[in-house]
């Protein structure tokens, strides 16, 4: 069972959507090495429950699907009307343009593996980090034209849309895999996101989870 926020009162929280990524709990991991507590929840949670848990940042894993695919997993849409940061990874950044009514559909070429990546707009995300990156990918759909509001904050030669950012309302989106080693500078992405965007305190420890 999920831990409750209400059991870490002076400590933030960044919870995880899981879309049914191979990689929801290191998504969540990740979070945790930047001394902010991370839970990971379903993807179908109630956006009232969310906030009942107040949040301070919600991540949308990746995950198998399509967006365009029947059944496709998607989120409770109001997630988008609480004021909360959110950052989508891979199809969690495919569900956020489709369901801000930005166009997603298959890559002219799959990626997959290493890709180096351009910065467009350092923002938030890419703040403090060079214009020139290597990053992991691992997908078949992109998107293709971003939602109202959001900016392309970074490229790849397959993907003109490989990270995207919609400052006003602090929503942010990457196509790569941030939370893997094999984007060695990712952790600084995820540390930027909760520490910049969310404005979370860096004050959990994993000696915060024992003591419970």
């Amino acid at each position: 069972m999920p831990v409750q926020q209400s059991l870490f009162t002076d400590k933030d929280l960044v919870a995880v959507l899981d879309f049914g990524a191979q990689y929801n709990q290191l998504i969540a991991r990740r979070v945790r090495e930047c001394n902010v507590y991370s839970e990971v929840f379903p993807a179908s949670t109630p956006a009232a429950k969310l906030e009942q848990m107040a949040p301070k940042g919600i991540i949308l894993s990746g995950g198998p699907s399509s967006v365009y695919e029947k059944n496709a997993p998607m989120p409770d849409p109001d997630i988008f009307n609480l004021g909360i940061p959110i950052l989508g990874i891979c199809y969690g950044m495919q569900v956020m343009g489709i369901m801000l009514k930005g166009k997603v559909g298959a890559s002219d070429r799959r990626e997959f593996g290493r890709t180096e990546l351009r910065v467009d707009k350092p923002g938030t995300l890419f703040d403090g980090l060079n214009p020139q990156l290597i990053c992991w990918m691992s997908h078949g759909d992109s998107i293709l034209e971003p939602p109202k509001g959001f900016e392309i904050a970074a490229h790849t030669n397959n993907s003109p849309v490989a990270a995207m950012s919609d400052f006003k309302r602090n929503l942010h989106g990457v196509q790569f895999h941030p939370e893997v080693v094999h984007t060695p500078w990712g952790i600084e992405v995820i540390r930027n996101f909760v520490i910049k965007a969310c404005r979370c305190k860096a004050n959990w420890t994993m000696g915060n989870y024992v003591e419970i």
